[in-house]
This record gives structure tokens, C-alpha cells and sequence, in this order.
């Protein structure tokens, strides 16, 4: 087996900060450069996934795989070209006879046969909770600038220890340029580097109604292009020294300085295709859709995590 990085917990401490959009959203920028990736929801007692990509709750779930009655095979959707996902399962009962130690084989067969895994984990503290921080190869904490979901993050960057698994980064999202607290300032608290600053972009919201994810909805706007970036990243096509801006407050992207502030007319500046410097341009090109119209890879109804985001809850 090569030792690159290719099983990823997106994790957070609190709820409806965008864990699932960036789950998603990944993904998708991921699959539409010809890699095969499922997403698995490994919240297995507040599953949110289904609803999110439209799956039928009623379906065969990781509750049934991990109960002994169906094999991954029969719990694994395709949603598009390149992508597929695995739901957990919304009735108690099931969740009654889930052998959680069977995840670990689970996430085994699926490392062989995908390129990228991510693993949609559950907030909170329990044993499903933590136990997929110990079998991913990295994870990736996701926080808004929030004190409470970045005190949270904090926690489960000492959880991701305590069950033996790394921290890759964190993704710090709505941000805005009036705030006092930055992306940087996050990821300094926390105690990890910082993966990206996703803006607050209102693009987000159409996209949710579209039943598109973002990056294909509209991959020109800010957000859709931190989520490229944040894949780029992965793919090893850019790095944190040109990490650019890609938006401030209202979705109008700035770029970067060299310590990282923000500069520029964040009122006047337009919206370009990519922000920042060339390499990291060519990188994030390099993460575009198969179908810049929106029809290479379609998840419909998306509205469940960004309500959850506009609530906090």
C-alpha cells in the first residue's frame, strides 16, 4: 500500500458549521478530476447524509453493514460520475445492532477499492464519534471563527490524539473580513495549520437550492473556489505558503500578503477567476469540473447541513 494520505475524518466539535458542505463539496472537487471517491456517514446515531444527497432513508444503511445483514456493496450509492456514498441509518432499532468495531474492516475494503474516502463524523463524544479519528489517515477539523466551534475544534484535536489518529488542518468557514477574529487567529487557538478560509458567499444558498453542490453549481464564486483549493491541497498541487484569499465579506475575493492579511478594496475589487498567484491558480484549474455547466456530477438537495449552519445547531 502507498503511503499517501487517502482516508480523511472531516470532523468538528460543534454542529452547523458546515462539516457536511465541506464533506460534499470536497469530494465532488475530488471525483471531478477522475478520482473514484465515496463519502461514508459515520454518525451513526444523528445521520444526516441521506437527506443531504437525496438518498432514501428507507435504503439498505452502514447501520445493516455493521449489523451483519447487508455487505458495502449493497449499502453504496453512486451519485454521480466518480462519486459515491455510503448513508448511516435513521432507525433506532438498527442502531441498536450496530457492532461498531466493524467499522474498521469497512473502512479497510473501502481504502482498496477508492482513491479518496471521507468520513462525515459525527460532533460530540462517543465511541463511533471518536473511533473513525483513529482509522483515517488524517483528519480535517472544520470551524466557522465562533468561540464555541472553535473551543470545540480544540477538544477534538485532543480526541484525534487520544485515539491515535493526526490532524491535518482545519477548514475555517463563513468567514468574513469584518470580523475580529481571522482564519489565522482560528487555527493558532485550535493548534493546527490553517487548510483554507472559506467566505461566507451567497452563492452557497443558490447552490443548496440548485441541489448542486457549489463547485459545479458555480465554480467561479469564492467559496466554490476554496473548496477546489482545499482539494488542490490534498492532491499535493498547493501548499499553505500560496494559500490565496478567496473572498471577504459580501463574496468579493482579496488577495493574499505575504504574512498572510488580506489586502486590497475589498468593496470594489471584482470577482476574478481564480485569486492569488499563479502557481496556486494553475493548481486550483487543475481541480475543475468535468462539466463547467453543472451536469458532470449532480447531488440534489443539499439543504440540510447549510440550514443547519444558518441555525448553529
Amino acid at each position: 500500500m502507498s503511503t499517501q494520505e487517502t482516508v480523511y475524518a472531516i470532523a468538528s466539535g460543534k454542529g452547523g458549521v458546515g462539516k457536511t458542505t465541506t464533506t460534499v463539496n470536497l469530494g465532488t472537487a475530488l471525483a471531478g478530476v477522475g478520482n473514484r471517491v465515496v463519502i461514508v456517514d459515520v454518525d451513526l446515531g444523528m445521520a444526516n447524509l441521506a437527506g443531504f444527497v437525496s438518498l432514501d432513508t428507507d435504503g439498505t444503511s452502514l447501520h445493516d453493514v455493521l449489523g451483519g445483514s447487508a455487505s458495502v456493496d449493497q449499502a453504496t450509492y453512486e451519485l454521480a460520475n466518480g462519486i459515491w456514498a455510503i448513508p448511516s441509518g435513521v432507525e433506532l432499532d438498527g442502531y441498536a445492532n450496530v457492532q461498531t468495531e466493524e467499522l474498521t474492516s469497512v473502512i479497510a475494503d473501502l481504502r482498496e477499492r477508492f482513491d479518496y474516502v471521507l468520513l462525515d463524523v459525527g460532533a460530540g463524544v462517543s465511541h463511533e464519534t471518536v473511533l473513525p479519528l483513529g482509522l483515517a489517515d488524517s483528519t480535517l477539523l472544520v470551524s466557522t471563527t465562533e468561540p464555541a466551534a472553535v473551543q470545540d475544534a480544540k477538544k477534538t484535536v485532543d480526541l484525534v490524539g487520544r485515539a491515535g489518529g493526526s490532524v491535518g488542518g482545519v477548514v475555517v468557514t463563513r468567514t468574513r473580513a469584518s470580523e475580529p477574529v481571522s482564519p489565522e487567529d482560528v487555527a493558532e487557538k485550535v493548534g493546527t495549520d490553517l487548510l483554507v478560509a472559506v467566505p461566507e458567499d451567497p452563492k452557497v444558498r443558490e447552490s443548496v437550492h440548485a441541489g448542486t453542490p457549489l463547485v459545479v453549481h458555480e465554480p467561479k464564486s469564492p467559496a466554490a473556489q476554496a473548496y477546489r483549493y482545499l482539494a488542490a491541497r490534498l492532491l499535493g498541487q498547493a501548499d499553505g505558503e500560496d494559500r490565496p484569499r478567496f473572498g471577504a465579506e459580501g463574496g468579493q475575493p482579496t488577495e493574499s500578503s505575504s504574512d498572510g492579511a488580506a489586502t486590497g478594496d475589498d468593496d470594489d475589487a471584482a470577482v476574478e477567476d481564480v485569486a492569488s498567484a499563479d502557481d496556486v491558480s494553475s493548481a486550483i484549474k487543475e481541480v475543475e469540473p468535468e462539466d463547467g455547466d453543472g451536469d458532470s456530477v449532480d447531488i440534489p438537495d443539499a439543504d440540510a447541513d447549510y440550514a443547519a449552519q444558518e441555525s448553529g445547531d
